[in-house]
């Protein structure tokens, strides 16, 4: 897949080929500290809001909130005024009990993502508290020697580096089912909303990880989303182990049965009972990680409505080809991954110093949890012209004209993250979105409700998925 604007896709390092500074300054003292006042501004407009829409599982109130007041749009305003009165980051935190640093250099932020897990650990322990609620030995709550063997599986399992997935076949097949009935049941209404659009993409996703039984298996779901919310809480709340041990049971069965054409049953010939692997504890993540892939789609569906040039195109490409044939549908990718640009799904992304580590303005130490507020990247018109603009060229390698982008582009733009940490199923999550969305847009049109006033040349810092909504018709 391309990068922005047509340039090489940054290198990933893997696990074994950690990326090394040797230019790296010496420590000298601490990199600089926000004030009390900015300290609380930070707080008021940037990690109390994010907390609060939550960052495990979305509160759908909270982000109804947040939409009416665009509270995302106060928050990247905060941290671009930081930006300019403190210069290139980190700045820290002047927190009385944990340390915290705020990266705010572009530069930065490739240098703590492909940094990771050493010296930028991606087991923060906030992160480590809120996902010890529902998967503590998953991939991304681990460190050392057991998340390598973990990652490694994992990448194995999601087919990480490919653009269609090995299972395609059957991943395409089971997504377009479920999306024609979420499109018929809307014709048949006149209405597209979270609701509908939800129960049909999550009996999609329950169906690709853990196989056809687990369809309409709403209990498991009602256990992994209590636990989510539970998570949003990190390490302040207590784990409900009763909760999670039921969840592993379910999950535990559905590995043991291994259907085919399913993760879990990729999952059983890859890791069989690896103790050190925990196969179980694995699944939980691709669960969680299909949830907010689902808020991204809808989103992207509600950008194409109000984009009807970019519509066409995207009708353009899916017309004419059959759709029952597993292939990158580059315009529905690129729409959504646009989607998680606007609106990341994970807006806060988390690392953990495990030793001293240096920059120019000074040494951050062993032990800080290093922020990185993706919206603030994504939509600083400081640094990004089209910063607030539907841009899905972005991701197609055009440029506006249609020729090629501008190949000298190196702004942190990290829907899914970057470098050791990237999300290994980026690919499989782009495949079966873009999938449903085909399905959806096949038959029928979606005229965008609600955002009304949804304006691709200037889109707003918040659209909620729970209150998008679609007056469809069959075509």
């Amino acid at each position: 897949m391309s990068s922005p604007s047509g340039t090489t896709p940054r290198a990933q390092p893997t696990e074994s080929t950690q990326p090394t500074d040797p230019t790296e300054p010496e420590p000298t003292g601490p990199v600089p500290r926000l004030g009390p006042a900015d300290t609380a501004r930070l707080a008021a407009r940037v990690l109390i809001p994010t907390i609060a829409q939550g960052a495990i599982a979305r509160r759908p109130r909270v982000v109804g909130l947040a939409e009416r007041l665009d509270l995302d749009a106060r928050a990247v305003a905060t941290v671009q005024d930081l930006h300019r009165r403190y210069g290139d980051g980190p700045v820290r935190l002047p927190l009385p009990v944990r340390r915290f640093a705020l990266v705010l250099a572009p530069q930065d932020v490739h240098r703590v993502l492909e940094g990771s897990p050493e010296p930028f650990a991606l087991a923060n322990r906030e992160k480590q508290g809120a996902l010890g609620q529902f998967q503590p030995h998953g991939v991304l709550a681990s460190h050392g020697e057991e998340r390598a063997e973990r990652r490694r599986v994992n990448e194995s399992v999601l087919d990480t580096p490919q653009p269609v997935h090995r299972l395609a076949g059957d991943v395409v097949a089971t997504v377009r089912e479920e999306a024609r009935l979420v499109a018929q049941q809307a014709a048949r209404t006149g209405r597209l909303d979270w609701a509908a659009y939800s129960t049909g993409w999550r009996r999609a996703f329950r169906r690709v990880v853990l196989g056809d039984a687990a369809r309409d298996d709403e209990g498991l779901q009602q256990d992994l989303d209590a636990l989510r919310y539970r998570a949003n809480w990190s390490y302040f709340l207590p784990r409900s182990r009763t909760r999670r041990d039921r969840l592993r049971g379910r999950l535990g069965q559905y590995l043991e049965r291994a259907e085919p054409g399913s993760l879990a049953g990729l999952l059983a010939q890859t890791a069989g009972e690896d103790s050190v692997v925990d196969p179980v504890d694995q699944i939980p993540q691709w669960l969680f990680a299909f949830d907010p892939a689902g808020m991204a789609s809808i989103r992207a569906l509600a950008l194409l409505a109000a984009a009807p040039e970019e519509a066409g195109r995207v009708r353009a490409e899916i017309e004419g080809v059959d759709l029952d044939v597993p292939q990158e549908l580059r315009r529905l990718r690129a729409a959504v991954l646009e989607s998680v640009r606007l609106w990341p799904t994970t807006p806060m992304i988390l690392r953990e110093t495990t030793r001293d580590v240096s920059w120019p303005t000074g040494r951050l130490a062993a032990g800080t949890a290093v922020l990185v507020y993706a919206p603030f990247f994504h939509r600083d018109d400081d640094g990004l012209a089209v910063a607030h603009r539907f841009t899905p060229e972005l991701w197609t390698g055009e440029g506006h004209d249609g020729t090629a982008g501008d190949a000298a582009t190196d702004w942190p733009l990290v829907p899914f993250s970057e470098g050791p940490g990237v999300c290994p199923g980026q690919n499989l999550v782009l495949l079966t979105t873009s999938t449903f969305l085909a399905t959806l847009l096949e038959h029928h049109d979606h005229a965008l409700e609600h955002p009304a006033s949804l304006d691709p040349d200037h889109v707003p810092g918040v659209v909620s998925p729970f209150r998008v909504r679609f007056r469809t018709t069959g075509r």
